[in-house]
């Protein structure tokens, strides 16, 4: 058993050889490296997929064998410091391990598409390895500063992910916020590792657990110094996981492209906030303050992510709201002790999320055949709808995910969420009331995506395309206008109207493009077509592998364990995790089948209100509701619906401005940073420099004023100096005969 544990060391470095071999290649055979770009996506795909072979073998032996393995080397020894570097594999290793791996293999080859025409594909890949490197580096941590390091190597990675069009103004933005945003959560994270190395002198998880709870329980630390120790480590986790109040840089990383919204937003860098805080609860279970903050901080994320989403046209940054919401019912369930609750929620959202964001990429990718490579108008709901009949198998998947999402059974999502809620009554009746509330939200804005993109009307201005001619002619998305002179010529073509006169040699120029557009990339011409079109199998494939994930990875976590059977696989896995936590937090209450139906049928009807709302005002049932354009039932003044002008306008500004969050930092952080930095910078060159500055022109003043009074004969110095000279003797002498007299 413990012959593949020793091998377990090199999991985080097998995906590192792609972004290396990339890299030395680019800088030694540029030319070869870049004409055979498109290999490059095998050995990703396939190094990947050996990790996720060996993680599978890893899981298997811990949910048989239920062990906990570490090896640690010693780095540095200096005195009574040393620090130790080394891997972990337990439970919670293992599960993010098999998340990392089958979610990266998907969008790895879904990348291979969605990428295919863009000029920086090299880069996407060598970026997209290392930040897989990165992610498997931090779950396989055995200490905090471990962690710590492949923590910020995360914040990087994400950083040149979501800037990677960095042409573009608003992707350079997005990703500065991220970037600064989770530097304030990092700096909290770092003075909580050395908080707790000052209380315990250990970074290591086995001897910090123990010292720790050891030294609360004898009160050998105070217990306030404890709490803020914690509190630090905590803050870390709410920049990563994009809890509020730092949560503001989730929405702009959607300017990055949609597969790394799918990886970054779904299974690894924000479920790494919820990793940190499940790798360390058996430290965090003993400050119960700390605990009910976390479980604050969650009910009021998951209801603003819920509430911000409801009113947001862009369809990638509706999924972004819907992640940070989940993620505070992850973070909800970690606040009330529900450990395993938090993990199956985790898992099952992490691959419903990433099945969202692929749909969403293709629903994207079908768009831009209407209204050409314009993300304002190819990813706002607006200018969708009825894509259900051009997109059947990419309307099948988002439908399951958002069923998933919306917590209907038998789909993943349903089994995590209700025991969430479920446990939310014992814990406190408010949280209860939000977090159900928030389910039906949920409900709703999920299906209001849906609607709005497969089954709505389009925006008046693109209704000839619905299931008729297309008003205009654009190209294909070729994602990135730069570099390739041919595709330049081909993206800057003009939209042709159908109601305007066109001359004969304008349609001959359009089809020589198109034809020469084909030919340069091997196209088939008759599947070339200005209409929405389904996306191509290496982008379904993944989207098909999704789908039998969401249908089936909720069975693994059944709450039901009676007369011998045990369905509950999650709980065996999570048992030499589970048995290190306080008694209290360690209780699964197993279900009987009558109390299971009870509440599994309030939750799913709690969920169907939502979506018979939603499809009241965003499905039409009758010809004339046509007329409403229902897009805009948030957004327009409509008397012909029951809530008022003033209730729709509360909602959609609060949706468009963020809740104001944004205008909060802008005009009072972020302008008094601005302020306290130009106090700081008058400082520093007034008085700081301003000091030494003096001194020079004074030494400089006094040597131009002494220049003058020389007179060039050497007697005259000479007299000045024994006079100077005799005035200094005289003082020193009556100086000290006045101390001498004083002492006697």
């Amino acid at each position: 058993m413990e012959h593949i544990y020793q091998y377990a060391w090199i999991i985080p470095f097998i995906p590192l050889t792609v972004p290396l071999l990339i890299g030395s290649g680019l800088l030694l055979f540029p030319t070869t490296i870049k004409n055979l770009r498109r290999i490059w996506a095998f050995p990703s795909i396939s190094l990947l997929s050996l990790v996720m072979l060996f993680s599978i073998k890893l899981s298997i032996k811990q949910i048989n064998s239920s062990s906990i393995y570490q090896s640690v080397w010693s780095w540095t020894i200096n005195n009574d410091f040393s620090l130790e570097f080394g891997y972990l594999v337990d439970p919670l290793t293992s599960i993010m391990l098999m998340l990392i791996t089958t979610v990266g293999i998907l969008v790895l080859i879904y990348s291979d598409n969605y990428m295919s025409h863009d000029e920086g594909y090299l880069r996407f890949f060598a970026y997209l390895s290392f930040f897989n490197t990165s992610m498997l580096g931090l779950v396989t941590s055995s200490n905090l500063i471990q962690i710590y390091m492949f923590w910020e190597l995360v914040g990087m990675c994400s950083y040149l992910l979501i800037g990677f069009w960095f042409t573009r103004p608003i992707a350079a933005n997005a990703c500065q916020k991220a970037f600064v945003t989770n530097r304030v959560g990092d700096f909290g994270l770092l003075l909580g590792i050395l908080g707790l190395y000052w209380l315990t002198g250990s970074f290591e998880f086995r001897d910090l657990f123990e010292i720790f709870n050891t030294s609360i329980s004898n009160n050998e630390i105070h217990f306030f110094v404890g709490t803020v120790c914690t509190f630090f480590l905590f803050a870390g986790a709410v920049a990563k996981s994009a809890q509020f109040p730092l949560h503001v840089w989730l929405p702009d990383a959607m300017e990055g492209p949609t597969p790394i919204s799918a990886l970054i937003h779904a299974a690894t860098m924000v479920a790494a906030g919820i990793f940190l805080v499940a790798r360390l609860f058996p430290l965090l279970i003993v400050i119960p303050s700390i605990l009910n903050l976390i479980a604050l901080i969650g009910i009021i994320t998951l209801f603003l992510g819920a509430t911000l989403a409801l009113a947001q046209k862009d369809i990638k940054r509706s999924l972004a709201y819907s992640t940070m919401s989940q993620l505070g019912y992850m973070m909800l369930a970690l606040g009330m002790g529900s450990y395993r609750v938090a993990l199956f929620h985790l898992i099952t959202h992490a691959y419903s999320k990433a099945l969202l964001f692929l749909g969403s990429g293709s629903v994207i990718h079908s768009m831009e055949a209407i209204v050409g490579y314009s993300p304002e108008k190819s990813q706002n709901m607006g200018f969708m709808g009825g894509l259900k009949k051009h997109v059947p198998i990419t309307k099948t998947a988002f439908f399951l995910g958002t069923l998933s999402l919306s917590g209907i059974p038998p789909l993943a999502c349903f089994w995590s969420k209700d025991e969430i809620l479920n446990d939310t009554w014992l814990y406190s009746p408010i949280f209860a009331i939000i977090a159900w509330a928030t389910a039906a939200l949920t409900a709703f804005y999920m299906f209001r995506i849906y609607l709005l993109t497969f089954e709505g009307h389009l925006n008046v201005q693109f209704q000839n395309y619905n299931g008729k001619r297309s008003s205009s002619f654009y190209s294909i998305s070729l994602w990135g206008q730069e570099g390739l002179n041919p595709i330049n010529k081909l993206l800057t073509l003009s939209p042709v109207k159908n109601n305007e006169s066109v001359s004969k040699n304008s349609h001959v120029n359009i089809k020589k493009t198109t034809q020469s557009f084909l030919i340069l990339y091997n196209c088939d011409k008759k599947k070339f077509s200005p209409y929405p079109h389904e996306s191509g199998n290496t982008m379904l494939f993944p989207l098909l592998v999704l789908i039998l994930f969401t249908l089936f990875v909720g069975f693994i976590g059944i709450p039901f364990n009676q007369e011998g059977i045990d369905l509950d696989i999650l709980s065996k896995w999570l048992t030499p995790s589970i048995n290190l936590l306080h008694p209290k937090f360690t209780n699964q209450n197993s279900l009987d089948w009558s109390e299971f139906v009870t509440n599994a049928t309030f939750s799913v009807s709690i969920a169907s209100s939502g979506i018979v709302i939603a499809s009241f005002f965003y499905k039409p049932i009758y010809s004339s509701l046509q007329n409403f354009a229902l897009i805009n039932f948030f957004e327009k003044r409509n008397p012909n619906v029951f809530f008022s002008d003033k209730i729709k306008n509360v909602i959609y500004d609060w949706g468009h401005y963020r809740g104001y969050i944004d205008a909060f930092y802008t005009t009072y952080v972020i302008r008094s940073v601005r302020v306290l930095s130009e106090l700081v910078h008058f400082f520093d060159r007034r008085v700081i420099d301003g000091i030494p500055n003096g001194l020079g022109v004074t030494s400089f003043l006094v040597g131009e004023g002494l220049k003058y009074v020389g007179g060039g004969r050497i007697s005259s110095y000479l007299f000045w100096y024994l006079f100077y000279a005799s005035i200094f003797l005289l003082i020193y002498f009556f100086y000290f005969t006045n101390m001498n007299l004083t002492d006697q």
